[in-house]
C-alpha cells in the first residue's frame, strides 16, 4: 500500500496527539491559559513567522517543478503580504507593539524548532522540508478542529482566545492544511518503506519541537 501523510501521524501517534492535545491548547480552548502565557507565545509564533517565510523561500530554491515553484512562492507572498501583518495587528489587540516585535529575541524553543526545519530543508529535498513543516502547517488545522469538537472550548466573548480558534478553523485555513496534506499524500505514495522512515523521524523531531513550542509558552521560558 501506498504511504500517506496519516501514516506518519500514525507512526508519531503519542508525539502527534501529545501536541494536538497539550495544555496549552485545552487552557486556550476553555479560555483559562494565562494572558502572560499567550502573549509570549504570540511575540514567539510573530519570529517563527519570519523564519517560516525563509522555508518557503528555501522551498522555492528546492522545486523541481514549476508547480512546486508556484506553490513556494504563493506560500512566501502570503506570509509576508498577508499573515505577517495580521500578526502584527492581532498583536496590537494584545498590547504588544511592532517595535517591541522587532526587537524581540529568539527563545530557545523557537530557535531549535526553526533552525531545525531549516537544516532539514537545506540538508534534504523539497520532500523532507514539507515533512518538517507539516506539524505546524498541518496540525494548526487540526487543532482548531479538535477544539471545536470538545464540549469544554468556550467560544465567542466567552474566551479571550476565540480569535485564534477562528483564524484557523476558516475555510482559508483549512483548504490550505488539505492542499498540503493532498501534496504530501501525492508524493509519499512514491517513497520506499527506507525512506519512509528517514521521514517519520523528521515528522517526529519536528512534532516534538511543536510541543516545546507550546511548553515555551505556558512557562514564559526564553
Amino acid at each position: 500500500m501506498p504511504y500517506q501523510f496519516d501514516d506518519l501521524k500514525e507512526r508519531c501517534r503519542d508525539e502527534w496527539q501529545a501536541y494536538i492535545q497539550h495544555r496549552f491548547v485545552t487552557q486556550l480552548g476553555d479560555g483559562s491559559l494565562a494572558s502572560e502565557s499567550f502573549q509570549h507565545y504570540l511575540k514567539q509564533d510573530y519570529l517563527f513567522l519570519i523564519q517560516f517565510a525563509r522555508a518557503f523561500a528555501l522551498a522555492a530554491y528546492k522545486s523541481p517543478t514549476l508547480a512546486d515553484l508556484r506553490q513556494a512562492k504563493d506560500g512566501l507572498q502570503a506570509i509576508v503580504d498577508v499573515e505577517l501583518g495580521l500578526h502584527i495587528d492581532y498583536c496590537k489587540a494584545w498590547g504588544i507593539s511592532e517595535q517591541e516585535l522587532a526587537e524581540l529575541p529568539e527563545a530557545r524553543a523557537t530557535l531549535a524548532y526553526t533552525r531545525y526545519v531549516l537544516d532539514t530543508g537545506n540538508r534534504g529535498d523539497l520532500l523532507d522540508l514539507h515533512v518538517a513543516l507539516s506539524p505546524c502547517m498541518v496540525g494548526y488545522g487540526e487543532i482548531a478542529n479538535w477544539l471545536n469538537d470538545r464540549p469544554e472550548t468556550a467560544r465567542g466573548d466567552r474566551n479571550p482566545y476565540d480569535a485564534w480558534i477562528s483564524m484557523y478553523e476558516s475555510d482559508e485555513f483549512q483548504d490550505a492544511m488539505k492542499a498540503e496534506i493532498r501534496w504530501l499524500d501525492k508524493r509519499l505514495a512514491e517513497i520506499s518503506p527506507a525512506r519512509f522512515e528517514q521521514l517519520a523521524r523528521i515528522f517526529s523531531d519536528a512534532t516534538r519541537l511543536e510541543i516545546d513550542f507550546w511548553e515555551m509558552g505556558l512557562t514564559l521560558s526564553n
